[in-house]
C-alpha cells in the first residue's frame, strides 16, 4: 500500500506498462470538424485537387549545390545556436539539408551537450530565402540540462544489461561495443545515459545491431532499438531489363557509373564482408532463373537503379544521402535466408535467397524498400522501435510501392500489395496489404494506444493504410487489375488525392518535419504541415489529409462546409509524480462567445487516475474544474470528454489544460486534448 500526503488509499491493481512513448514536437492544429448530421457530405470519389505549389516542391539540387548548402550550414552552427537561444553547453552538428524551389532551406541538426551526443535532441531549422527563420521543428521542446555528466553506474553494468536484452531477442555471438556516454532526451526529460551497441546475429541469421540506452545514474534500461532494418521478401520477377554496368569485353562489372557507382556483390552464401563484385565476359547478365547466381544480381541492380531514378526525378534527391554517392548491394546472403535488410553502417542493401536458396528476395519494391530505409536514416532518422519504428517501416513500404509504380514494368506492375509475388505464405497471398493491413492477420488497420507495442512490421499498418486511403480513397475499387476495398475507422468515406500528391506530401513531411522520435500524432502534424506548404492550409487537399488520418483513428475529421470548430493539441507533456502542475495551450481563433456546452476532450495515460486534478483555463485565467483527485479512484488513464458552460467567456484566445498529480506513486503523460465549440 502506498501512502498519500493526507490519507491512505486502496491497494492499486497491477498495470502493465508498454513501450516508451516517444516525445515529439507537435503543432496545435485548429480545424473545422463536425459530428452527426452537421457534417458536410463526402463523396467516395476523388475530388479535384489543385497542383502543389511549385515553390514548396523540393529543388533538384546537384551534389555540388547540396555540398555548398552544407558548407554554409557548418560554418554558421554557432550563430544558429545563439539565434535559437540554445544553452551555453549545447552545440549543433549539421546532418542534412533540403532546399525548396522558392529558396526555403530546411537544415537538420543533431545536438551535443558538454560534448556528449543528445539522442532525441535533433531539430530542423526552416529558413526563408532571405535568411529569416520561418520556424523550428524540435524533437524535444524542453530545456536541455542535466545535473551532472559524471555517471554513477559503471560502463560494465550498462554493457551487461545490453547483452542481456540482446539475448532475449534471439541474438547469438553477442558482441557489445564499449558503452558511450550520451544525453537521452527522447522522453522529454534529459538524463545522462549510456548507449551500448550489441552485435552478433539474431535468431534468423540477420546481423544484430541492438542499441540499448541505460540511465547512467540508476542503471535502468530506458529504451532499445534495432539498427538493422529488415525489409520484405520477394523473388526476381522483373523480366528483361536494361542495366547500368561498366567495363568492356572481356571484363564487364555490375558497376553503375551513372548512379553513384552502385555495385552489386556476390556473398556466395557468406554472411560478412562485401563478397566479390559481379563480373562477366559479356554485358549480358543472368538467365531469369534462381539457379544462375547472376539473376539475383540483375534484380538487385535493377531495383537500385529504379529507386535512384525515382528519388532523383520525383523528389530531386540525388542518391540516398543526396550527395550523389551510391550505396551497394549484396546478394546470396547466408543459406535459405528469407529476408533482406538495410545496414546504415555499411551503407548497403543485403538480400537472402529464400527457402531452399530458390527464391532470392531481390524484387523491385524490395530494393525500393531497403534503399528508403537509407533515406530515412539520412533524414528523419526514425528510431526502429515503437511507433517511430512503425513509421520507419511504413515509409519503406510507401516508397517501395512508389518505385514499383514509377518503374512501370509490365512484368511487375505497380500495386498496393507487399510481397505479392514471393508466395511466402504458400497460398498465393501477399505478405502485406496497404488497403486493409489486418488481412495479413497481424498488422494494424487503425491507431490505438497499444500499436507501439507491436512489431514494427505490423504497427506500420496504420501509416500504410493512411497512404493507400490518401492516394486512392476508401471503398471498393479496381486499380491495375487488382481489387481493393479499404474501410475507415469511423465508417465515413475519404476521397483520396492521387498517389503522386500523397508521395510528395509524405516525402516533404519525412525530410523536413519528422524527427527520430515522431509518433503517429507527430506524423499527422508533419503531413499537415507539408500539405499546408504544398497546397495551402485549409485547402481541399489539406482537409483530406486531416480526414484521412481520422479515418485511421489519428486526430479528428474536418468539415470545410461548416459544423463544429475543433481546436486540438497533440503535444505530449510529462506529468510529474506529486509535482508541479503542467499546462498545455491551445490557441483558438474563433469569434463570439464560447458555448454553454463547450466540449473538452482529454487523453491522459496514468496508472492511477485518482492522483489527478484537471482544470480548463479560459484565456482570462478563469478555471473550470473538470476532475478532482480521489484516493479511491483506482482506475487507469483519463480518456473522456467533459462539458463546460463557458458562455460568459470570449472564444478567441489561448485556452489551457492544467493537470497536477497530487499524490505520490505514479507519473503520467498528457497525450493530447481538444476543444469542440
Amino acid at each position: 500500500m502506498r501512502s498519500t500526503p493526507h490519507r491512505p488509499r486502496p491497494q492499486r491493481r497491477a498495470v502493465a506498462t508498454g513501450a516508451l512513448v516517444a516525445v515529439t514536437a507537435l503543432l496545435a492544429v485548429g480545424v473545422q470538424a463536425g459530428t452527426g448530421a452537421a457534417a458536410a457530405p463526402h463523396r467516395n470519389t476523388p475530388a479535384p485537387h489543385a497542383a502543389p505549389a511549385a515553390g514548396a516542391l523540393p529543388a533538384k539540387l546537384s551534389p555540388s549545390q547540396r555540398a555548398e548548402l552544407l558548407r554554409t550550414a557548418h560554418a554558421t552552427t554557432d550563430a544558429t545556436a545563439r539565434r535559437l537561444q540554445l544553452g551555453a553547453q549545447e552545440k549543433l552538428a549539421v546532418k542534412d539539408v533540403e532546399q525548396d524551389a522558392d529558396g526555403t532551406v530546411h537544415t537538420r541538426y543533431e545536438r551535443t551537450y558538454q560534448g556528449l551526443p543528445v539522442l532525441g535532441g535533433d531539430l530542423v531549422v526552416h529558413t526563408a530565402k532571405g535568411g529569416a527563420v520561418k520556424g523550428v521543428t524540435k524533437a524535444t521542446r524542453g530545456a536541455l540540462k542535466v545535473a551532472s555528466v559524471t555517471p554513477k553506474v559503471a560502463p560494465a553494468a550498462a554493457e551487461a544489461k545490453a547483452v542481456s536484452a540482446s539475448r532475449t531477442l534471439g541474438a547469438k555471438k553477442a558482441d557489445a561495443q564499449t558503452p558511450r556516454k550520451v544525453i537521452w532526451a527522447a522522453d522529454g526529460t534529459p538524463v545522462l545515459a549510456y548507449e551500448t551497441v550489441v552485435g552478433g546475429t539474431q535468431d534468423d541469421g540477420t546481423p544484430n545491431q541492438l542499441h540499448v540506452i541505460t540511465d547512467a545514474t540508476t542503471g535502468k534500461k530506458l529504451f532499445q532499438y534495432q539498427g538493422i532494418e529488415n525489409g520484405i521478401g520477394k523473388s526476381e520477377y522483373s523480366g528483361q531489363v536494361t542495366l547500368g554496368s561498366s567495363g568492356s569485353a572481356p571484363s564487364f562489372t555490375l558497376t553503375d557509373t551513372a548512379r553513384g557507382n552502385h555495385r552489386t556483390y556476390n556473398l556466395n552464401h557468406g554472411s560478412s564482408g562485401t563478397g566479390s563484385l559481379f563480373t562477366n565476359a559479356t554485358d549480358t547478365w543472368g538467365d531469369g532463373t534462381p539457379s544462375n547466381p547472376e539473376t539475383a544480381a540483375v534484380d538487385a541492380a535493377y531495383g537500385a537503379q529504379e529507386t535512384w531514378d525515382y528519388y532523383k526525378n520525383v523528389h530531386g534527391r540525388t542518391g540516398i544521402r543526396g550527395d550523389g554517392v551510391g550505396a551497394y548491394s549484396r546478394v546470396h546472403y547466408g543459406n535459405s535466408y528469407v529476408n533482406a535488410f538495410w545496414d546504415d553502417s555499411c551503407f548497403c542493401m543485403t538480400y537472402g535467397d529464400g527457402q531452399g536458396n530458390n527464391k532470392p528476395l531481390t524484387a523491385l519494391d524490395v530494393a525500393g524498400h531497403e534503399m528508403s530505409h537509407g533515406v530515412t536514416a539520412a533524414t528523419a532518422g526514425l528510431e526502429y522501435s515503437g511507433e517511430s519504428g512503425g513509421l520507419n517501416e511504413a515509409t519503406s513500404d510507401i516508397f517501395g510501392t512508389a518505385v514499383e509504380f514509377y518503374a512501370n514494368n509490365p512484368a511487375d506492375p505497380g500495386d498496393y500489395l507487399i510481397g505479392e509475388k514471393i508466395d511466402i505464405n504458400g497460398d498465393g497471398t501477399p505478405l502485406r496489404y496497404m488497403d486493409k493491413p489486418s488481412k495479413d492477420g497481424a498488422s494494424a488497420d487503425y491507431w490505438s494506444s497499444d500499436v507501439g507495442n507491436l512489431d514494427v512490421h505490423y504497427s506500420s499498418g496504420v501509416a500504410n493504410h493512411f497512404f493507400y486511403l490518401l492516394s486512392e480513397g476508401s471503398g471498393p475499387k479496381d486499380i491495375g487489375g487488382v481489387h481493393y476495398d479499404s474501410p475507415t475507422y469511423d465508417n465515413q468515406p475519404v476521397p483520396g488525392i492521387g498517389r503522386a500528391n500523397a508521395e510528395k506530401i509524405w516525402f516533404k513531411a519525412l525530410t523536413q518535419y519528422m524527427n527520430a522520435n515522431t509518433d503517429y500524432a507527430g506524423a499527422r502534424t508533419a503531413t499537415l504541415q507539408a500539405a499546408a506548404d504544398l497546397f495551402g492550409q485549409g485547402s481541399a487537399t489539406y482537409n483530406t489529409v486531416a480526414d484521412t488520418w481520422a479515418a485511421v483513428n489519428v486526430g479528428s475529421r474536418t468539415t470545410p462546409g461548416g459544423g463544429d470548430s475543433v481546436f486540438e493539441s497533440t503535444a505530449k507533456v510529462a506529468i510529474p509524480d506529486r509535482g508541479a502542475a503542467i499546462t498545455s495551450p491551445i490557441a483558438v481563433s474563433r469569434g463570439g462567445q464560447a458555448p454553454g456546452a463547450l466540449k473538452v476532450t482529454v487523453d491522459i495515460s496514468h496508472a492511477f487516475r485518482g492522483d489527478l486534478v484537471i482544470d480548463l483555463l479560459a484565456p482570462d485565467g478563469t478555471a473550470y474544474r473538470l476532475k478532482n483527485a480521489s484516493a479511491w479512484d483506482s482506475a487507469a488513464d483519463v480518456k473522456t470528454t467533459y462539458t463546460v458552460n463557458a458562455s460568459a467567456k470570449a472564444a478567441s484566445g489561448t485556452w489551457k489544460l492544467r493537470v497536477q498529480d497530487v499524490y505520490a506513486g505514479d507519473a503520467g503523460t498528457l497525450n493530447g486534448w481538444k476543444l469542440t465549440f
